[in-house]
Parts: C-alpha cells; sequence; structure tokens
C-alpha cells in the first residue's frame, strides 16, 4: 500500500541541492503517485453507492463535480484504480519514475478494451511494461492501438463501427452572431477532414500570422465556399445551391440608417459583409410595395459574366494578393472599384482573390491596387491614433 511518504520528500531534496530540471522530474514522479492514490480510492469509491446520495447519475459524475475535473478525467481515474492489482510490475516502475501515471491509464484502458470482447486474448502487463518504458505516453497509446488490434481484430472492427453510428455535428449561434460547432468522428471519418484542412491551413506568406486554430477555421470556410461556388453541392430543387442574401439597396450603398441584411441560416450581417459577397454574384432585383408586398421580381443578372470570369482565371491565374497561391476555382472575383459605386466590370477593374484576402480588402480595410506595371499592390489599414492633443492656448 502507498504512503504519503513515498510521493516526495521536497526538503531532502533541497539538501542535495538538485538542479531545476531534476526537481521537476522528481516532482513528475510525486504527482503520478498522488494520482494513482487518488485512481485507487476513486476505484473503491466507485465500487459503492455513496455517489446516489448527493444525487448524481454515476460515480465518475459525483467525482466531477466534487473533484472539479472532466468526465473523461474522472473515468480515467477510476479505470486506472480498478486496475491496481493487475499492474503491480507497472506500479513500481512508477514509484521509481520509469513511467508515469499517463502510461498506467492507457494500459488499464486496454485491458478493459480486451476483456469486453470475447475473442481478445489474455491481457499482458509485462509486454506492455516493456513498451511503456520506452515510449512516451502518447506513443505509447500509439502502440497500444496496435496491440488491441492484433488481439482483437473484431473487437477494434465492432468499435470503429460504433463511432461511426455515432458521429455528430452540432451548430449553434450567440447573441452577437458568432457560430459554435462541435462534433465527434471515427478515425477515418476526422483523418478525411484534417486531410482536406491541413493544406488549405498553410500560411500565405511571411506576413501570415494567424494562429493555427484560425487557420483551420479559414480553411473550413475556404471548402465550403469552393464548394458552393463551383456546384460542388447537390442541387436544391432546379437550382445551385447558394447563399442567399437579401438586401436593401441603402444597405448595400452603406448609407446612414440603413438595417442589416439577412442571410439564411445566420443572424443579419453588415453591409461590409454584403458588399464582398456582392462582387461576385447574381442578383435578382425585387419591388416591393408600401405594404411589403411584392410587385415586380427581375431575372437574375450575373455581375460578372461567365465569359468574364473565364477570361479573369486565364489571365489571374489565382488569388493576385502577392504571396498568395490558392488557384483561380479558390477565388472571387473582386472590383477594384465597386460596382455599387460606380466601378465597370472592364479587366482593368477586376481582379482575382482567394476568400480570405477578399474578406481583408472588404472587412479588414486592406487596399489592393494594379500598379503601373500591372502587379498588383497591397496597402494596409490606416492606424489612427485618436485626434492629435491639443498644444497650449
Amino acid at each position: 500500500m502507498l504512503a504519503t511518504q513515498d510521493v516526495y520528500d521536497f526538503e531532502a531534496a533541497d539538501e542535495v541541492l538538485l538542479t531545476r530540471a531534476e526537481r521537476l522530474i522528481e516532482m513528475g514522479r510525486g504527482i503520478s503517485l498522488m494520482q494513482l492514490m487518488f485512481a485507487k480510492e476513486a476505484a473503491e469509491f466507485a465500487a459503492t453507492e455513496e455517489y446516489e446520495l448527493d444525487g448524481s447519475v454515476t460515480p465518475i459524475d459525483w467525482i466531477r463535480i466534487h473533484c472539479h475535473m472532466t468526465g473523461p478525467q474522472a473515468a480515467n481515474y477510476v479505470a486506472a484504480g480498478e486496475h491496481f492489482d493487475e499492474l503491480p510490475n507497472t506500479v513500481v516502475a512508477m514509484a521509481e519514475g520509469k513511467v508515469g501515471f499517463g502510461h498506467i491509464v492507457v494500459m488499464a484502458r486496454t485491458s478493459n478494451a480486451l476483456a469486453m470482447s470475447p475473442t481478445a486474448r489474455v491481457f499482458d502487463e509485462q509486454r506492455l511494461l516493456a513498451k511503456a518504458l520506452d515510449n512516451t505516453v502518447g506513443k505509447f497509446h500509439y502502440i497500444c492501438r496496435h496491440l488491441r488490434h492484433a488481439a482483437d481484430p473484431k473487437g477494434v472492427t465492432a468499435a470503429e463501427v460504433d463511432l461511426v453510428e455515432n458521429r455528430s455535428l452540432h451548430i449553434g449561434s450567440d447573441d452577437d452572431g458568432a457560430v459554435y460547432l462541435s462534433g465527434v468522428f471515427d478515425p477515418v471519418g476526422g483523418a478525411a477532414i484534417r486531410t482536406a484542412l491541413e493544406p488549405l491551413a498553410r500560411r500565405s506568406g511571411a506576413d501570415d500570422d494567424r494562429p493555427y486554430d484560425r487557420r483551420m477555421a479559414d480553411a473550413l470556410v475556404d471548402v465550403a465556399m469552393h464548394h458552393l461556388d463551383n456546384g460542388l453541392v447537390p442541387q436544391n430543387g432546379s437550382q445551385r445551391t447558394h447563399l442567399q442574401v437579401t438586401t436593401s439597396l441603402e444597405t448595400l450603398r452603406a448609407l446612414d440608417g440603413a438595417p442589416a441584411a439577412e442571410l439564411e441560416f445566420s443572424l443579419p450581417i453588415s453591409a461590409k459583409a454584403v458588399e464582398r459577397l456582392a462582387c461576385d454574384c447574381s442578383i435578382t432585383r425585387i419591388l416591393l410595395n408600401s405594404d411589403s408586398v411584392v410587385i415586380d421580381v427581375g431575372r437574375a443578372k450575373r455581375v460578372i459574366s461567365g465569359p468574364a470570369r473565364k477570361a479573369l482565371n486565364v489571365r489571374d491565374r489565382g488569388c493576385t494578393w502577392p504571396g498568395c497561391d490558392r488557384p483561380a476555382t479558390w477565388t472571387s472575383g473582386h472590383h477594384l472599384k465597386h460596382w455599387i459605386h460606380g466601378g465597370t466590370n472592364e479587366p482593368d477593374n477586376l481582379t482575382l482573390l482567394c476568400y480570405r484576402h477578399h474578406w481583408m480588402v472588404h472587412e479588414g480595410n486592406w487596399q489592393i491596387l494594379r500598379g503601373d506595371d500591372g502587379r498588383m499592390v497591397t496597402i494596409p489599414p490606416t492606424v489612427t491614433f485618436g485626434p492629435p492633443a491639443r498644444g497650449p492656448d
């Protein structure tokens, strides 16, 4: 039985003047031992019905609430504690600082998986401990996945089938219009998503200082816009699936007092967002009378016609933002002077921009201009520091 004095003697460590790195290693060993003690206690608690006295549904739920941790953390503690007596050699190795508590959690989870399958081989602590001694927790988890498959291929297949059947994706929105995504995917489905997003999430140049999670989010939007723009989404009725924006002329012109625009599956959006979407879109004019009754509907008209877009693709070949390598199929047509403000659809007033750089020009307040040599030049947003201070009278 582990005792508190087995955990770590901090005063003794100070006497031998350990280096900072050595102190961290010793503290890590002490934390692992305390975690194992907690796990053994948690498993013994889970074997009782004490959790019901507080109205908890499960012992893991009780531990999660009262010990201030997540559900998966609580479940890991219980699993490790339940296998305490089955892992004597691993417990000794952990006390000696050769493995950590994370290794025991992986071993306990592996033992559980094998025990639940009627076709699995017997759990072999020594074999797993040999792997744990030579690998980090993350690598050890990876190795155990292989060992589980070798011991129980049918069980692993059944688990993957269950993950596919339980795929989920929830999309919700906040009061300020922020959209939240949360989902659970099986290994193959998750790998497909990451494989599609990772190349699009690479930095687009030396000045691209977006953090990784922002680049991944932008990549997901790029994939959605690309599929909509190129007709890769199944048609809705007889029409190609598309974003539908309803706006007034006053909003499109960004006049003072104009309402926001409406977008399906979203809260109302700003005039700036409408301006960007209107750069390369199809427009349908709808006239309403004073009672908001439709009195006329015009035919949809493409702002940048098919032939004009093909000419742009051939000329620009992709996003013209300096340093960007997005191909033409991943871009929108942009008016250097917007058509709502009198800009034309002549080639000199058009350029291709990827979805991110198109946003930067409109909502991000960057400018993009065509130089005398035909190359595009970008100008960052003007930085202001408020009104100048008044001098003495």
